[in-house]
């Protein structure tokens, strides 16, 4: 059962330096939440989200009410910062352009650097900045990069690095080269069989050489492949396992995105064989909602918790211990 509310900030009466009261910021932002989502969840802090002008479907205003709504008093934007030259040739890019999500990929880091600069000055418009201190919501300023192998990648990021400074900067994996072309995790589904164990073998592969630059705050939805119905065979375990190896090795932690339960999955990324090779090394852990709808903040947290100490999990990180590494 859902509920449409309306959540409504009027700052009217606050007083400027001699006294007077005056009117500062007004807003109301409609929501669609679940009745049973309002009770404060275990962790209270959410990471990866995503905002209009990229591939979401709220402002960071919007964005911010739906933290407070869940309780959520720390909040991370988030949004794509994919780079690679040859990206309108991938297979998956007119697609994107269907959907409007051109913004999130860039053939070039200055192209890039460019978009975030313009949306690091929303997220500290005075304006959002107030609104969010009257919701006891603080917000942070994240990425969502695609690690990729290209020879100008690394210090074309750590460019962007010094001249972004993130607050945090999640590594994902939403495309691997194969046969000379870019290919999207939506494309492993769409190939014969040994195309697609080859691409699924790339991936893994990617994932650990990832978190070995060591430039990452935590890794995202380990085991994306499987939103396409592939990879999730018994065979792979070898293959996420030695992801593992190197993601334990270079003290990255993880997250639980709880996205996956979206589609009326039983479990999220990644799978609970995952989650026990992640308890087993120590790998610190964190949740995610992966929110592209302010509704979805701190979707399902409670139940990702649930599903990741029945896995063995423990080590869950604190937002200021995930922030440290960037600070």
């Amino acid at each position: 059962m859902e509920n449409r509310c309306c959540i409504n900030y009027n700052r009217k009466h606050k007083q400027d330096g001699k006294g007077q009261a005056k009117s500062v910021y007004t807003r109301k932002v409609f929501l669609t939440m679940a009745y049973n989502v309002i009770s404060k969840p275990k962790q209270n802090f959410s990471l990866h989200t995503h905002t209009i002008g990229f591939d979401g479907q709220n402002t960071p205003a919007a964005m911010v009410a739906g933290a407070q709504y869940m309780c959520i008093e720390h909040l991370g934007i988030s949004n794509h910062f994919i780079v690679h030259p040859n990206i309108t040739r991938a297979k998956f890019y007119p697609f994107a352009l269907e959907r409007g999500y051109s913004a999130i990929y860039s053939s070039g880091f200055d192209e890039a650097i460019a978009k975030f600069k313009q949306h690091y000055a929303e997220l500290n418009q005075k304006k959002l900045q107030d609104f969010a201190n009257d919701c006891d919501v603080k917000i942070y300023r994240g990425m969502e990069v695609d690690f990729f192998d290209y020879p100008e990648w690394q210090s074309g990021f750590e460019r962007a690095l010094n001249m972004l400074q993130p607050d945090y900067v999640i590594c994902a994996s939403h495309f691997v080269e194969y046969d000379s072309m870019l290919c999207n995790v939506h494309d492993f589904a769409n190939v014969d069989d040994q195309a697609r164990d080859d691409m699924l073998k790339l991936y893994w592969e990617k994932l650990g050489r990832a978190a070995e630059t060591g430039l990452f705050n935590f890794m995202a939805h380990l085991d994306l492949p499987k939103k396409t119905g592939v990879g999730t065979e018994e065979k792979w375990a070898e293959y996420e396992q030695m992801a593992i190896d190197k993601i334990a090795k270079s003290k990255t932690p993880i997250e639980i995105n709880t996205s996956f339960y979206n589609r009326n999955r039983d479990e999220p990324y990644p799978s609970a064989r995952i989650l026990k090779m992640a308890a087993a090394a120590n790998i610190p852990v964190i949740i995610s909602d992966d929110a592209h709808r302010a509704e979805h903040i701190g979707r399902y947290f409670d139940r990702a918790d649930g599903f990741a100490r029945a896995c063995g999990i423990n080590n869950f990180l604190t937002c200021d211990m995930v922030l440290r590494k960037t600070r």
